[in-house]
């Protein structure tokens, strides 16, 4: 495999020391060892307490979420033998509310959360009251009794990374660059963690940011806030630090108006976030192999169904269980690893222009 010389995709690509004790029998009676989590106590032979209740965000902020998380973990759940209910609020904080009156109404064994706009709080609060354990799963949640997602902090610098080096590749000074900031919303935990680790590296480097609009999770409103950034810069600007390959696609639309290349983080290895990379119009993705992030939350779960503790070696500042998965950047040359993994199909990214790129890269489609 091909690499260039500080992307680096390594070759695992795996959890931070994650250790479940619980298996599943396939049976689908999740066990029966008998916890807090085994949802307000149903008689034997009911099968609602070894249901894993799923929630899911939405379909715009990334396209992860219906095409990734959604079949790995109704897939994971399945092969351990338990049910599952996995449902989508789009976007909508009462939809979330009442999508989750429902799932408890009908019985969970476990809860697995990701938290839109502050909805999953109070289902977090409302799940553990009636003994159901709820995992924070990418998002995290407070009070929520595990965390699993991959490592945030280091998603940020990554990102970071790779706006330091794009900079320095392209002859130009961190230190002097005009840098925009385009974060993620921060009702979302995980936008702060992406920042921090984002900053970390570029404020090393001497980068203080030019501009830095409000965050969001919308690549629409992200090219119409970058393009009021830039007009307030005259125009002028060397690096755009950008949290996730749908708002890099939007910021990439107002510099091609503009005839401008510049280097531009992202993350989720999204096809469009591929075709930018190979079109050398966003420096990098950060790749987070969701199979692996889904596996580590089926597991979590399944060792909670049947009454086992699943053990992490990271915790959140308010001491929640942290499991954390280890993200990867990938550049041009790295691209056929994710469509080798699975996460990307070749013909979907290697369209029109960006065929020629696959071509380059040794990317069969």
């Amino acid at each position: 495999m091909r690499r260039s010389r500080w992307y680096g995709v390594s070759a695992v690509v795996a959890t931070a020391a994650l250790v479940l004790t619980g298996c599943s029998d396939g049976s689908g009676s999740g066990g029966g060892g008998e916890t807090d989590g085994e949802a307000g106590g149903e008689a034997e032979g009911d099968m609602t307490g070894t249901r894993a209740c799923v929630i899911l965000p939405d379909a715009a902020s990334s396209p992860r979420w219906e095409n990734m998380d959604r079949p790995a973990l109704e897939e994971g759940l399945a092969a351990a033998g338990f049910d599952s209910d996995v449902q989508n609020a789009q976007g909508d904080t009462n939809m979330y509310a009442t999508i989750a009156d429902q799932q408890l109404t009908q019985g969970c064994g476990v809860m697995l959360l990701v938290d839109y706009n502050g909805a999953a709080l109070a289902v977090t609060e409302k799940a553990q009251a009636q003994g159901i354990p709820v995992i924070a799963y990418d998002r995290p949640i407070e009070g929520a009794d595990y965390y699993v997602s991959f490592d945030n902090v280091e998603v940020g610098r990554l990102e970071g990374q790779a706006i330091v080096q794009g900079l320095e590749d392209a002859g130009v000074d961190p230190a002097e660059a005009t840098v925009v900031y385009m974060g993620g919303d921060p009702a979302d935990g995980n936008a702060a963690m992406f920042h921090e680790g984002a900053d970390e590296v570029m404020s090393a480097a001497g980068i203080t940011p030019a501009a830095e609009p409000p965050g969001v999770w919308d690549g629409e409103e992200s090219a119409t806030n970058f393009e009021q950034a830039l007009t307030s810069l005259g125009g002028e600007v060397d690096a755009v630090w950008v949290a996730n390959d749908t708002n890099a696609a939007g910021v990439i639309t107002v510099l091609d108006k503009q005839g401008l290349t510049v280097p531009v983080s992202g993350q989720d290895a999204s096809v469009a976030g591929l075709q930018n990379v190979l079109l050398g119009k966003q420096t990098a993705t950060v790749y987070k192999q969701v199979t692996l992030q889904a596996e580590a939350a089926v597991d979590t779960a399944v060792a909670l169904l049947e009454g086992e503790e699943p053990q992490a070696d990271q915790q959140l500042d308010d001491g929640t269980p942290y499991i954390a998965v280890t993200p990867v950047l990938v550049g041009p040359e790295e691209v056929a690893t994710v469509i080798d993994n699975g996460d990307a199909d070749a013909a979907e990214v290697c369209q029109g222009e960006v065929a020629e790129k696959c071509d380059e890269q040794g990317i069969e489609y």
